[in-house]
């Protein structure tokens, strides 16, 4: 019985040593890391950190020494992992993204003693934060840095935690903290335990049936994330192999190159997949240009629950015989599922990728909940669309008055790091409060509607929930981002990042022969490209009702991203920031 994380991997190396566990790209060819390598490594890297001193006599979250990891998805990354779990301190990792002040807060408030970076560009990049920081005692890189120590020193050293260490370690241990990427403010440390991570593990077990002993899964959601990093010991535990992408820009090759069948991303990724596929469709023409869109709209029509007439089904069955087989094909033509998190996903793809033998198991949690509460099943009677699917086994979700979906279970965090005035409120009459809100279908299904602290009423009383309505109107494929904005105001309005390959390939079609601008500055002015915009306002506004109708919009050049700071890491929207560094252009809105 697996009681504490390390030892999904010891079980596995004594059960397939020589089975592959990791994978990346060395010098342009995939390095292997067997279950053997990975355990042994992990145990030497381990006793190499206890010669530092680490002692944790006292196995109590402020007492134990903290190690960050600063660091891309890498085998390296996990070893880490493993090797500090099993000399009872705790492992904080970190976006390597984040900004030099945001990186300066967690380390200060952490304490942290360690730390590992990946490569010469993260250390560059944070150096000046290492130096500020009174706890911090040594830097290690993964990389081969000069002036730097590097990570292979302590393995090098062939010591071995002892046992006696390792048995202190119980499932109650307090194994990371994870602060959390901070939409409202300062990041909050949230402590999860062995015991938190490794039920989460099991209880998510059975929604992987799918999984086969020797497969494989391609990793390249950040392992920081609770999500990946949860996900990624069910895979252990599962015993498929985990082959780690190159970048975010090379999924697409990584993908075709490893042939998996699982992998796991969030809706924003999703959606450029989509796009992709939608972008090679336009330069169809004739009989192929007919076929692949024939195929979407029955895809658009595709409900598990609801398997339609024998000619829907048959007419399915050409579709992915002539269409959707190649969509398969370039996911690297073995994908049978594809895990969604972190935010909400279009029912729209769901319902089109599922349809294309693509399943899309979207799932619900939070870092707080070790992440997963529920999550859609691969069998297709535990899966509804646009829903978040059933509870996972041993979570209870009961949802509050005011809607707010309350959770319990062994998955659900021992608190905030040194914040239990933060902790209680969190955990007021027993039970987590998300933040969200939610309701069930056919009382089992979670449906997430939108988060509590980003509802607003307009100046008439009306509420609205926003992400409603960006995640209907972000159906268009002219509008790549958008966020809702109407607090406190007349009426709601929004701001949009069009789709800028869209609109150009529309215009094309449509102007015969005029110029079209290559500047996106010039291009949201045309007076075309603001009345196609306006047309899929009226499309959607159609859905509903009068207060929460989109009545103004202003359109912007860039898209956001995680440099740029609209983004958070995990590709959530920073509302508070967005509207702070455009409230010039909303201000204009109103003032009109």
């Amino acid at each position: 019985m697996v009681e504490r994380l390390f030892e999904i991997v010891e079980q596995r190396s004594m059960k397939s040593p020589d089975s592959i566990m990791l994978a990346a790209k060395e010098n342009g060819q995939w390095r292997t890391y067997s279950s053997a390598e990975v355990w042994e490594t992990a145990k030497k890297l381990a006793g190499g950190l206890l010669t530092l001193g680490i002692a944790n006599q006292v196995l109590e979250p402020l007492q134990q020494e903290k190690i960050a990891i600063i660091s891309p998805n890498r085998p390296e990354w996990m070893i880490v992992d493993l090797a500090v779990q099993m000399t009872g301190a705790v492992l904080t990792p970190i976006y390597p993204t984040i900004s030099p002040n945001e990186i300066a807060y967690v380390l200060y408030e952490a304490g942290v003693q360690i730390v590992f970076v990946g490569n010469a560009d993260i250390y560059e990049r944070f150096k000046d934060s290492f130096h500020n920081i009174p706890t911090l005692k040594n830097i290690y890189c993964l990389d081969e840095l000069a002036g730097v120590s590097n990570w292979k020193e302590l393995i090098n050293k062939n010591a071995q935690p002892d046992q006696s260490v390792i048995d202190r370690i119980k499932p109650e241990t307090l194994a990371t903290i994870i602060y959390t990427s901070g939409t409202t403010g300062d990041p909050k440390g949230v402590m999860l335990t062995h015991y938190n991570i490794v039920q989460n593990v099991l209880d998510s077990m059975p929604a992987f049936t799918f999984a086969e002993e020797n497969s494989k899964a391609l990793s390249f959601l950040p392992l920081n994330h609770i999500f990946e990093r949860m996900v990624t010991y069910i895979y252990l535990h599962s015993g498929v192999s985990i082959y780690y992408a190159e970048s975010m820009e090379t999924i697409g090759p990584n993908l075709k190159e490893v042939h998996p069948l699982v992998f796991t991303t969030v809706p924003r990724l999703l959606e450029k997949v989509y796009e992709r596929i939608m972008n090679t469709a336009l330069e169809l023409k004739g009989i192929k240009r007919a076929l692949f869109f024939w195929a979407l709209e029955l895809g658009k029509q595709y409900d598990n629950a609801i398997p339609g007439s024998p000619w829907y089904q048959l007419q399915l069955w050409i579709a992915n015989k002539l269409v959707f087989k190649k969509w398969r094909e370039a996911l690297g033509g073995n994908v049978k599922a594809i895990v969604v998190g972190s935010a909400a996903c279009q029912e729209r793809l769901a319902r089109i990728f599922t349809a294309a033998g693509l399943v899309i198991m979207e799932g619900y949690g939070l870092t707080e909940t070790s992440p997963v509460v529920t999550v859609n099943r691969f069998e297709s009677d535990n899966r509804r669309f646009g829903t978040v699917g059933p509870l996972i086994d041993h979570v209870d979700v009961k949802i509050a008055e005011d809607g707010e979906i309350l959770i319990k279970g062994p998955n659900v965090t021992i608190g905030y790091y040194k914040h239990p005035d933060l902790t209680d409120a969190a955990m007021a009459g027993g039970w987590f409060h998300s933040g969200d809100i939610g309701t069930l279908v056919e009382g089992r299904f979670l449906k997430i509607t939108d988060r509590k602290k980003e509802i607003f009423k307009t100046s008439g009383g009306k509420y609205v929930a926003p992400q409603a309505v960006e995640n209907k109107m972000k159906e268009s494929p002219y509008i790549e981002q958008m966020i809702v904005i109407g607090n406190g105001r007349k009426f709601v309005s929004a701001l949009i990042v069009p789709s800028f390959n869209q609109l150009r390939k529309h215009l094309k079609g449509h102007l015969h022969g005029k110029t079209i601008s290559a500047n996106n500055n010039e291009l949201i002015k045309m007076p075309e490209v603001q009345e196609l915009m306006q047309k899929q306002l009226d499309k959607y506004n159609e859905h509903f009702s009068h207060p929460e109708q989109v009545k103004k919009i202003v359109m912007l050049a860039n898209e956001w991203t995680i440099d740029s700071g609209e983004l958070t890491p995990s590709l959530k929207l920073k509302r508070k920031i967005i509207e702070q560094k455009f409230s010039k252009e909303i201000e204009k809105i109103y003032a009109d």
